[in-house]
């Protein structure tokens, strides 16, 4: 079988939101092949008495590599940036230079009348309209038609009728949350049977308790972070509901003099306004704009703060609320969308649309006594363990083999 995906997400610098989903697929599509090879490997090494020995694991991962030989084609623009995985024999980049409408105008014809794949798979919207395979895509979240004014207009348009023509085209639709595929579903019903819901992870070498104080102390260092700090951690746009924080953070201030915000993430769409809105509530002092935050130093500035705060008008999961719960970090989290199906009872949920709520959901994080700090911080270990981009990347597998068997 010969899997195609268009791995440009995963080519990108500074990682967010999907472009990490898409890199964190890809590795794991990328191990589970090199599992698989060295399990083979083994085996013919192995007597057949050896054979025996083997651990139910991998018995399942030889009999696997016995009855399907996978190789993956990954289509990208550019040449693959060095975190991405090494080429092998299993493992082939296709550099297709182009940039606007790529896909429509140099991965289409390259699909068409080149190269055969049996799986086409994009971890965004956007499918070529016509290839000889199969094709699945990842669906991250219908917002953009709840919430148009939010985006500017050649994106609105652009999302709005490619994904859907990419949900009418494709075989199987991969959805992070059931959130995402109820809405797929209640605009398009004709798409039930496409839908399949395939949580995200977190990497759990990274985000964990483990994170080092010092490492914690450096961070702070680097970006002027005082000691006793709240955590916004998303990429700056008006979906996540920033102004509203700043707004509901001017509240407390008075009962919490010694707090500040920090407010992490690449600067999106219609940012300015954030920025504004800190000068009009005369915050300049509390709050604190770090920018992009690398994933090598996000478990640090997420393990200092007091809790972690999001309160999106709309999230198709919400990445960053799970490693805070990760590291040990309370979450206050918007009641809507995905956010209640991933945090549960681990978190402390506001109305994002009530200032007051958000400020009521704040302060009652940060008046916790120690012993209900704790146990707030042991729920939410407990439901981030149910995540892992491992289970992400075996399940996203089997939709690839489902739709080759159909």
């Amino acid at each position: 079988m010969i899997i195609g995906i268009d791995g440009n997400e995963a080519n990108i610098k500074d990682k967010v939101g999907v472009n990490q989903y898409a890199w964190e697929i890809l590795w794991g599509l990328y191990k589970l092949s090199l599992a698989n090879h060295s399990v083979g490997k083994l085996s013919l090494a192995t007597p057949r008495r050896g054979k025996q020995n083997l651990s139910a694991l991998s018995r399942d991962k030889l009999q696997d590599d016995e009855n399907k030989n996978i190789t993956y084609f990954i289509y990208l623009k550019n040449a693959p940036n060095s975190d991405l995985p090494k080429e092998k024999a299993f493992w082939k980049y296709k550099i297709i230079p182009g940039e606007r409408l790529w896909v429509l105008i140099k991965l289409m014809p390259r699909l068409l009348f080149k190269e055969k794949v049996d799986v086409f798979f994009t971890p965004g919207h956007y499918l070529p309209l016509f290839s000889r395979s199969d094709k699945v895509l990842t669906i991250h979240d219908l917002g953009y038609l709840e919430f148009s004014g939010q985006f500017k207009r050649y994106d609105f348009w652009q999302l709005k009728y490619w994904s859907a023509i990419s949900i009418i085209i494709s075989k199987y639709i991969i959805c992070p949350s059931e959130t995402t595929a109820k809405d797929i579903v209640r605009r398009y019903p004709f798409a039930a049977q496409k839908v399949k819901v395939i949580n995200h992870g977190y990497d759990r070498t990274k985000f964990n308790l483990k994170v080092h104080s010092n490492f914690v102390r450096q961070i702070r260092k680097k970006y002027r972070i005082p000691e006793n700090y709240i955590l916004f951690l998303s990429t700056l746009k008006p979906s996540k509901n920033i102004e509203g924080l700043l707004s509901a953070f001017s509240i407390i201030t008075n009962r919490f003099p010694n707090l500040n915000l920090v407010i992490a993430g690449k600067k999106g769409w219609l940012y300015e306004n954030i920025i504004k809105k800190v000068a009009d509530q005369k915050l300049e002092s509390k709050v604190i704009f770090t920018d992009y935050i690398s994933e090598k130093e996000k478990p640090a500035l997420i393990k200092g703060a007091r809790c972690f705060v999001l309160p999106s008008f709309w999230e198709g999961f919400g990445m960053d609320v799970l490693e805070a719960m990760a590291c040990g970090v309370p979450v206050v989290v918007s009641k809507t969308a995905s956010l209640p199906e991933i945090v549960k009872d681990a978190g402390t949920y506001v109305d994002p649309y009530n200032i007051e709520s958000i400020a009521e959901g704040l302060n009652k994080v940060l008046s916790l006594n120690g012993v209900e700090y704790n146990k707030m911080v042991k729920k939410g270990l407990m439901q981030a363990q149910k995540f892992s981009w491992a289970k992400s990347t075996r399940e996203t597998l089997e939709i690839f083999e489902k739709a080759v068997r159909r």
